[in-house]
């Protein structure tokens, strides 16, 4: 772990998550970037972990997204954003958010419950919720000593 916050968005300040599976990119940082490519490089997605579920959030649009699971426990969140129609008339003074196909894929651990999968849209937010199998808890018997 870093001992220096990061500037770029990652919070938590870890370099390596085991459960990622989006591919390097070893030309992602050079600043020929081509707007087709900042939007998969751009769409971020935070991942945190409770006793019940793992939950993916992501700020997006409904009628751009799509969220697939994959037989080999990979969660898929892809879609693409539109260029906004310019008009002759209008007078851009800065343009910052990216357009072009997007794709991030996680690989979930096993005590995921494939089948419950639940997805929802809310004031432009994506939250995709994968519950955890019950872990039970061993029966404790208590014996008596006897003597």
């Amino acid at each position: 772990m870093s001992l220096i916050p990061s500037f770029f968005g990652n919070r938590r300040g870890n370099s390596f998550d085991p459960f990622s599976v989006d591919v390097w990119d070893p030309l992602k940082n050079l600043p020929s970037l081509s707007q087709e490519n900042s939007a998969f490089i751009n769409t971020r997605v935070d991942w945190k972990e409770t006793p019940e579920a793992h939950v993916f959030k992501a700020d997006l649009k409904k009628e751009e997204v799509k969220v697939e699971i994959e037989d080999d426990r990979v969660l898929q969140i892809s879609g693409e954003r539109n260029v906004e129609k310019e008009d002759k008339n209008d007078t851009w003074h800065r343009v910052e958010r990216s357009s072009g196909k997007f794709s991030r894929r996680f690989r979930l651990p096993e005590n995921v419950k494939m089948d419950q999968v639940k997805a929802s849209m809310e004031n432009g937010v994506l939250t995709v919720t994968v519950p955890k199998v019950e872990v039970k808890k061993p029966d404790v018997k208590s014996i008596q000593i006897s003597g």
